[in-house]
């Protein structure tokens, strides 16, 4: 988790800032967020006025990194790591990836496979005679929803 915390004056930001101080603003912020950067910024007014808002901003910035109170399953997290290797290998999954990945048989690693796909994350790549199911594609969108 990279995190970095700005605390903006007014002055400094924003009422000095003319058309190309606010471009080299902007394009900071999204060099920063290039390198894996978030940043959370804070006006100094709010610091000094109301800590209170600000303390509340970041515990609902922190509870976003602390870990799910409700038990996860093991069957859970094997489904996400599977998501995540089809991800990281950038092509239709086999279950051969899924057998070699997690040292399972065949057998597991395509019942694996076809839980994914009950649940709508990934979709069944017939070959080309449309007889066999040979690979598995990932459904658009489903890497937002297991971030």
């Amino acid at each position: 988790m990279k995190l970095l915390f700005e605390i903006k004056g007014y002055a400094a930001h924003v009422r000095d800032m003319d058309r190309q101080k606010f471009s080299h603003e902007l394009n900071r912020e999204t060099f920063l967020h290039a390198m894996g950067y978030q940043v959370i910024s804070f006006a100094y007014d709010d610091v000094e006025r109301r800590p209170e808002l600000c303390i509340n901003l970041l515990r609902m910035v922190f509870s976003r990194y602390y870990p799910e109170r409700a038990p996860v399953s093991r069957g859970l997290l094997a489904e996400k790591e599977l998501i995540r290797l089809a991800v990281q290998l950038a092509r239709p999954i086999r279950p051969v990836d899924v057998k070699w990945h997690f040292e399972v048989d065949y057998r597991t690693a395509l019942m694996m496979l076809k839980k994914c796909c009950y649940k709508g994350w990934l979709r069944p790549v017939l070959n080309g005679n449309g007889e066999r199911i040979l690979q598995y594609e990932l459904i658009r969108g489903v890497i937002q929803y297991l971030g």
